[in-house]
């Protein structure tokens, strides 16, 4: 029962500044509990939760680059989901264009998820020395950007050409950046970009 109402409480401090539909949840969740209908009142703090997952993801969006070198963003794509359960919050943003990319060009793309289930293996890859110099190959190795560690892979893509993807563990949350057409070099240049800190901060 005390952990419901210290929820609550800290879900209600937020409520000032957040959409209309999370008040409602937090105020159902008030009533249902009143009520002693805990069941009820589980569900609208979920659906609080998930309100709360929304919001933040759309103020990450707001930090993240409006572009990478030459590639403009898709504002038509990006996207925040929030899913129930484990998954939590799940930001995207896109580089670029299909058509360039399909002559040659790139694209990159930023793909953010809370309670990732891919922490735990990325983190012990990471953080083993005797598992990370196993995987460590011309394919994949491991890196820091901004302070934190992360791996970098490399795979040949359809065009003959070479893809690179960084995965970034930040607590709870993992940081993927891909790009298409690329080089090591470029691409932990773009990830720099990336305000890795204030994303931290929002989503902690």
């Amino acid at each position: 029962m005390k952990k419901i109402l210290t929820l609550m409480l800290v879900i209600s401090i937020t409520a000032a500044v957040n959409a209309q539909d999370f008040k409602t949840d937090i105020a159902s969740a008030r009533t249902n509990y009143a009520a002693g209908k805990l069941s009820d009142a589980h569900f609208n703090i979920e659906q609080a939760m998930q309100e709360l997952d929304l919001i933040v993801g759309k103020e990450v969006l707001k930090i993240l680059p409006a572009k990478m070198d030459t590639l403009n963003v898709n504002t038509t794509d990006d996207h925040v989901m929030s899913n129930s359960g484990f998954l939590g919050a799940n930001i995207h943003r896109s580089y670029g264009n299909m058509m360039a990319y399909r002559t040659g060009g790139k694209m990159a793309e930023i793909s953010i998820v809370t309670n990732s289930p891919l922490i735990s293996s990325l983190n012990a890859f990471l953080n083993t020395p005797l598992l990370g110099s196993m995987m460590n190959t011309d394919k994949s190795k491991s890196i820091k950007v901004q302070g934190y560690k992360g791996r970098l892979e490399n795979s040949t893509n359809t065009t003959g050409q070479t893809d690179y993807t960084i995965e970034v563990p930040l607590s709870n949350t993992l940081i993927t950046f891909k790009i298409t057409n690329s080089t090591d070099t470029e691409i932990l240049n773009l990830v720099n970009t990336v305000p890795l800190q204030q994303i931290a901060k929002l989503l902690q």
